[in-house]
């Protein structure tokens, strides 16, 4: 994917996010799932997850340079590294510093619109601070990502993308289970 791709592709999950989640009633997007987080928590984990990649994204990228280093090796594809991802989850990854943390809500309706408004404008900065960044750029730098390791720029972006729908597809899973 180029970053023109991404960036459509964002604006596509948004979209995709803001829908499914937006269909939840304030009750049952706070009600956890059996055991797991509840819809409120895994906007709340994604939001989490994406404002590091804004801020870096923003850093000069000489300091990125300085603290990361940079990508020796070529990008992989999209498909790869939602394997990848997907071989870390089943060896039993978790969320670590990431997981949302534990709340008492009070107005449910108010806070539901907060949360969703707040991954609306995290991926509304998360694609201002893509679109500042040229093509080339997107495999020359790297990020730490707590499970995968050093990602190139384009491999996070990737893993950014497929992270909202993976959510998604784990609450409706959960959901049709019955749990």
């Amino acid at each position: 994917m180029t970053r023109d791709d991404i960036l459509r592709r964002l604006d596509e999950v948004q979209g995709e996010s803001a829908a499914y989640w937006g269909a939840f009633d304030a009750p049952a997007f706070f009600a956890k799932l059996g055991e797991a987080w509840s819809p409120a928590e895994n906007v709340r984990h994604l939001v989490k997850s994406i404002r590091p990649v804004t801020k870096a994204l923003g850093m000069p990228r000489l300091v990125l340079w300085v603290m990361f280093g940079r990508a020796k090796r070529v990008s992989v594809s999209y498909d790869a590294l939602v394997e990848r991802y997907h071989g870390l989850l089943e060896g039993g990854a978790k969320a670590g510093r990431f997981a949302p943390s534990a709340r008492e809500e009070h107005d449910l309706e108010a806070r539901r619109t907060e949360i969703l408004g707040q991954q609306a404008e995290a991926n509304r900065a998360l694609r201002a601070a893509i679109a500042r960044w040229p093509e080339r750029a997107l495999d020359r730098y790297q990020l730490p990502h707590p499970l995968l390791g050093k990602l190139t720029v384009r491999e996070m972006l990737y893993f950014t993308l497929y992270h909202q729908l993976h959510h998604i597809g784990v609450v409706e899973r959960r959901r049709n289970a019955g749990v």
